[in-house]
């Protein structure tokens, strides 16, 4: 009969993934992505943790005749930035959490 995983080992290893975790996250908090739309008049920046740190509009993107347009750079802007953040938390979350390298040896999706 096969030997099963050794419990103890597990428990090193969940404990060892739950530091590895919570200090990647905390270096998310002070990383950020800036991201931008409209050739630059409208810039967002984003913490990897995905908090909203500042949109700077230029002035000239403000055409009170054309608020659809800023509207559509400020959307594309923040959609960027929230695709920069989420891989940046995939890289950083990625392999302590299961992706390639990461994970619990001798357990599938661990």
């Amino acid at each position: 009969m096969p030997k099963g995983p050794d419990m103890g080992q597990l428990m090193k290893q969940v404990q060892q993934m739950q530091t590895q975790m919570a200090q990647a996250q905390e270096e998310l908090k002070s990383e950020t992505v800036e991201e931008s739309a409209g050739g630059g008049m409208v810039k967002v920046t984003m913490t990897g943790d995905m908090q909203l740190r500042g949109i700077e509009i230029a002035p000239e993107a403000i055409d009170p005749d054309d608020a659809e347009l800023l509207q559509d750079m400020v959307t594309a802007a923040v959609s960027e930035a929230l695709r920069s953040a989420q891989e940046l938390q995939q890289s950083k979350l990625g392999g302590i959490a299961g992706g390639p390298g990461g994970g619990l040896p001798g357990l599938p999706g661990m």
